[in-house]
């Protein structure tokens, strides 16, 4: 009988009952689509923000104890190197998969004609393989990726797999002006005794003061000054998570942490933890997060999460209010057939149990579809924000399941109230 009455009403009043579950399919669309994105965007935004730059420098740590007793910045110390090799340990760190990119960085002071210029060796797009224990590790890694930013104004990156050799350079397009240089120009260049000829093989422009340098392979600039197999510092680019309470206590001292609180900090991708790996498997380096990117991390992290939550918010109370202003007109409109139930015996538990299990599956029903039509929303946000999908979190379908039932009880609230202060004698006989 009761789910006959279910039936009776889901036939009577349809149209409302669509427009219920439309308000709820509309409000779990936004919420699954909110949660999915801000559940998923924390790697999202530390990838978008990787096309920037490193966010580690590892220099050797001689320099950088001297750079820190002495306040001056790292580079200003230039007669310590490591060990071109210890690369390599890069790959082995715990955190390994979350190194994107890195690249070995020397720069040097050259003569080019009259003029002094800055002369950087680097890696471009370099195939390394790295043996540790019989297992080999590979990666092709390099500047290309650590500078996606820079416009090639005249031919193209310098490609070290296709170019047969190291003799070859980009130049910044402020250097490229004034000394009148284009793509496949020759120069030359002098360090000290030794000179070397160089194919220029495209102008870039940075936007910075690398305009007016001279970038080339690490080998070439290795022979120029005389430093093979060394180099001054690494810039390393890797996701992080953002810094809490924990990353900052860690970052001042590791060796104050508790044993648990030190396995979850050594396990988790904060930028001092993978700092700290590599000082590990590199003992003669010293690597620190360059604070202005991994602060920004965290930052625009936060703000983008605050966002999304403010959305699912609005977009839940938006529903709760249809909700609301649908069921309650739904039982004004059958408060005869309502007050007749009581008229014949039903208790108001019994009668407000037949309405929330009518509004119930009608919400069950719109949910199902919102949350689905919420991922494909989803989708749509992280192609054209990330260019890339977002993963479905199983949580999320609990959390919206939960935020649903919710929403759907507090809009019935007000229907209740009135359901509860119905008369049947008032009803069906006017108040006579």
């Amino acid at each position: 009988m009761f789910f006959r009455m279910v039936r009776g009403t889901f036939a009577r009043q349809w149209k409302k009952m669509l427009m219920i579950a439309l308000t709820v399919a509309l409000g779990a669309s936004i919420a699954t689509a909110m949660l999915n994105v801000m559940l998923g965007v924390g790697d999202k935004i530390n990838e978008e923000l990787k096309t920037y730059g490193s966010n580690i420098t590892v220099v050797p740590k001689s320099e950088a104890v001297i750079s820190k007793l002495y306040d001056v910045e790292e580079g200003a110390v230039d007669t310590e190197y490591i060990e071109q090799e210890k690369l390599g340990e890069l790959l082995t760190i715990f955190w390994a998969n979350n190194i994107t990119d890195f690249a070995p960085v020397s720069d040097t002071a050259a003569t080019l004609g009259e003029s002094e210029v800055t002369l950087v060796g680097t890696w471009f797009d370099h195939h390394l393989e790295f043996v540790k224990k019989g297992t080999t590790y590979e990666r092709d890694t390099g500047l290309v990726n650590l500078r996606s930013w820079w416009d090639i104004e005249d031919g193209e990156w310098l490609d070290e797999q296709k170019l047969d050799g190291s003799d070859y350079a980009m130049v910044g397009a402020q250097l490229a002006k004034e000394q009148g240089i284009k793509a496949g120009d020759v120069v030359t260049l002098s360090c000290g005794e030794n000179t070397r000829k160089l194919t220029v093989t495209g102008i870039f422009e940075s936007g910075d003061d690398e305009d007016s340098y001279i970038y080339t392979t690490l080998s070439a600039e290795q022979e120029l000054t005389g430093t093979q197999g060394l180099f001054k510092k690494a810039e390393v680019s890797a996701i992080t998570s953002p810094d809490d309470e924990l990353a900052v206590k860690a970052a001042r001292n590791p060796s104050l942490l508790s044993g648990d609180e030190y396995d979850l900090w050594y396990c988790t991708a904060y930028v001092s933890s993978i700092c700290f790996q590599i000082q590990e498997a590199i003992p003669e380096a010293s690597a620190a997060a360059v604070r202005q990117i991994a602060d920004s991390e965290g930052k625009i992290l936060e703000k983008t999460e605050l966002l999304m939550t403010l959305i699912t918010f609005m977009s839940l109370i938006g529903a709760t209010l249809g909700i609301s202003n649908l069921v309650t007109s739904g039982v004004m409109e059958r408060s005869q057939e309502l007050a007749l139930l009581k008229a014949v015996g039903a208790t108001n538990g019994q009668v407000t149990l037949l309405v929330l299990t009518e509004i119930m599956m009608t919400s069950i029903l719109g949910a199902a579809a919102g949350y689905f039509m919420g991922y494909a929303f989803a989708q749509i946000i992280g192609q054209t924000v990330f260019s890339s999908s977002i993963e479905m979190n199983p949580m999320v379908a609990f959390l919206v399941a939960v935020l649903i039932v919710a929403v759907t009880l507090v809009g019935s609230i007000p229907a209740i109230r009135m359901l509860l202060g119905l008369r049947p004698s008032e009803v069906l006989h006017g108040g006579h």
